[in-house]
């Protein structure tokens, strides 16, 4: 199966949902326009608030609705999938970093909650962790969504990839200081897993961090098929999901595995 993804690298507005989500919809619009054959659309990690994590009890949106009607709609109207990067979801059990997933009849496909909360940038002070797993399809292709400091945590991967995904979507705030990380990181996740890996990272500063930037999208043997650097573009490339099969195929660590030592 092939699919043509384009990954959104933006800057975003602090503490501005209204702002970042009329620039995420106009954006969106222009690619498509751009790209008359896109599959699907990423976007980066809490583009709704961005870091603005003392005012979310604020700033959040409730239940998710304002996502699922903007974005929803628009999956539909552009007949695409969005993998909508994450945002602040407002509940009654806490705030949650949650990746949303919509197919191209707006219909929501898959939902995710952040499991790791990086205490670097003290997301346990304000954010409640997810408790389940990433997994969703597109056309038919099994897929997983993580989000930024969850690719730190190699057998939480691991758990997906072994469920069935041939393709990891990662939307992120990494923070520039650590951009080495980010792109050892992602490549290391690509080559263990025989996946492609589609990343998402914003540009741009808040009043605490200067953000990397360098969106990538990586072949199952690692190989690099794009990447951004620090301004706001976007990456649009083919994947075709036989080359997870054939890669697995040609080195198949999948059978080689002794899961029943460790």
């Amino acid at each position: 199966m092939k699919l043509n993804i384009a990954v959104l690298q933006i800057d975003l507005a602090f503490g501005d949902p209204v702002q970042n989500l009329a620039k995420v919809k106009q954006k969106i619009q222009r690619l498509v326009e751009k790209n008359t054959k896109l599959d699907v659309v990423v976007l980066p990690e809490l583009w709704n608030t961005a870091y603005d994590l003392t005012r979310l009890d604020e700033i959040a949106d409730p239940e998710g609705q304002i996502v699922q009607q903007e974005i929803g709609t628009l999956a539909k109207e552009q007949n695409i999938h969005i993998v909508a990067g994450s945002i602040a979801k407002k509940t009654d059990q806490g705030i949650y970093n949650t990746l949303t997933v919509f197919d191209r009849n707006g219909e929501k496909v898959g939902e995710y909650s952040k499991l790791h909360l990086i205490r670097l940038m003290d997301e346990e002070k304000y954010l409640t962790p997810g408790q389940s797993m990433g997994l969703f399809e597109l056309d038919g292709v099994p897929c997983a969504g993580l989000i930024c400091y969850d690719i730190r945590f190699p057998e939480w991967v691991r758990k997906h990839i072994l469920a069935g995904a041939q393709v990891l979507f990662v939307p992120a705030q990494w923070p520039l200081s650590r951009v080495k990380h980010w792109r050892s990181l992602l490549i290391a996740r690509a080559i263990e897993n025989q996946c492609y890996v589609v990343a998402c990272n914003r540009i741009g500063h808040d009043p605490n961090n200067a953000f990397a930037g360098h969106s990538m999208i990586i072949d199952p043997w690692g190989e690099i098929l794009a990447e951004a650097e620090r301004e706001e573009t976007s990456l649009v490339v083919e994947i075709d999901t036989e080359q997870v099969i054939e890669v697995r195929k040609k080195i198949p660590i999948f059978e080689d595995r002794r899961p029943e030592l460790y």
